[in-house]
């Protein structure tokens, strides 16, 4: 009995480790782990403005050196320097008094000579009636006729002096040509100015508005001109252009102006044409002297497909997308891209369906070949989120 009783003790036990055996071995076996979920978006859809991107500088709209056109002592300094004037502001004032006394002189010799044209005037009117009765020569006659006329012109020239005086008297005063702010003054009061050659007293900078000047390349211009010949336009035609720009420091191009001027040709030297924008500098944001990234449209309404920009990867075959298929499974497809346009989307311009949905977050776990759970969202608001992280990762 005792035999028998550990025999089915054994017998239990093996049949319990082989349960617990087979057991551990379910566990162990490999399971695949579930799909790895990832966000996508469909291409955007819509029309686009193209840009060209160069580099300008800002230039001041008037720029004027004030100078010292008459001799004298520099009597009265009238601004403090850099300090923003209106036009007619007092700025410099000469000595005066030289310049008074020569007009008193010039218009003494005018009043002069207006007395001497009236006696010559009446001593030929009175010979005139007097040679009708041969009481004078017609000889006589011609001589107050003469003196007549030399007096009327000793006249003219004592007016052009008066004129001549006035004209002195009056750069005696320096006022400003325009609105905007004057440099430091270059002479002091009590110096001799004007003395030989004009004297530099200061400058003059208007600033509202501003000018940015840029160059485009022959190669866009060349293909903004074909553009434009398609379409059947001119540049007259196009009506106001506008011109974006932004400073060094900041995103984008936040401050809008208007093309006012493109050069008649190409600068040989340079393979570039001149252009140049104004802009309203209500707030002097900008000043003369700045360098600037300007963006010019050179093509509108092109109807474009669009992607965040941070979808894109690059490979040694160039940009590439990586999409999910009808059956969920991740490819990587080649594509050629575009321009970068406003909130982050960039331009397709093949390899590329608009109904193709493209992996816009979680790109890490989008493996090719694998299959995925995808999750809808919309290339803009893809795009917007891509800009806000890397906006707070700065």
């Amino acid at each position: 009995m005792p035999k028998l009783a550990t025999t089915i003790r054994l017998g239990a036990g093996a049949a319990a480790l082989a349960v617990l055996l087979t057991a551990c071995g379910d566990r162990n076996t490999y399971q695949p782990p579930p799909p790895a979920e990832v966000t996508v978006a469909k291409p955007e859809q819509r029309k686009v403005t193209l840009y060209m991107e160069v580099t300008g500088s800002t230039a001041a709209f008037n720029r004027v050196d004030l100078v010292a056109r008459v001799q004298g002592f520099l009597d009265k300094v009238g601004y403090k320097d850099g300090a923003d004037v209106k036009k007619g502001d007092l700025l410099f004032q000469i000595d005066k008094k030289d310049f008074e006394i020569q007009l008193q002189i010039a218009e003494a010799t005018q009043a002069q000579q207006e007395a001497l044209l009236l006696q010559a005037d009446a001593d030929l009117k009175r010979k005139q009636d007097l040679v009708k009765t041969a009481a004078v020569s017609i000889a006589q006659v011609d001589e107050s006729r003469a003196k007549r006329d030399s007096t009327l012109a000793a006249l003219e020239q004592a007016k052009g002096q008066v004129a001549q005086a006035k004209r002195n008297l009056d750069y005696t005063t320096i006022v400003a040509p325009f609105d905007g702010t004057v440099s430091a003054r270059y002479v002091d009061p009590g110096a001799m100015v004007g003395a030989g050659e004009p004297t530099k007293l200061a400058t003059i900078v208007q600033q509202k508005p501003i000018y940015v000047k840029f160059n485009i390349d022959e190669q866009q211009v060349l293909t903004v001109r074909e553009q434009m010949r398609i379409a059947g336009v001119k540049l007259s035609d196009l009506g106001p252009i506008p011109v974006g720009f932004g400073l060094q420091t900041e995103q984008g191009y936040p401050h809008t102006g208007t093309l006012d001027y493109v050069a008649p040709e190409i600068d040989s030297s340079t393979g570039t044409l001149a252009g140049r924008a104004i802009f309203d500098n209500k707030d002097n944001v900008l000043t003369p002297g700045l360098f600037v990234r300007v963006r010019i449209p050179k093509q509108n309404n092109v109807e474009s497909l669009l992607v965040p920009d941070i979808a894109l990867g690059t490979s040694q075959e160039g940009r590439y997308l990586l999409v999910v298929n009808d059956k969920n499974v991740v490819e990587q497809r080649q594509v050629q891209i575009g321009e970068l346009v406003d909130g982050g989307l960039r331009i397709i311009n093949s390899g590329l369906e608009p109904k193709e949905r493209v992996v816009v977050g979680g790109v890490m776990r989008a493996l090719p070949g694998n299959t995925v759970v995808p999750v809808m969202t919309t290339a803009s608001a893809a795009a917007a989120a891509g800009n806000d992280a890397a906006t707070a990762g700065k």
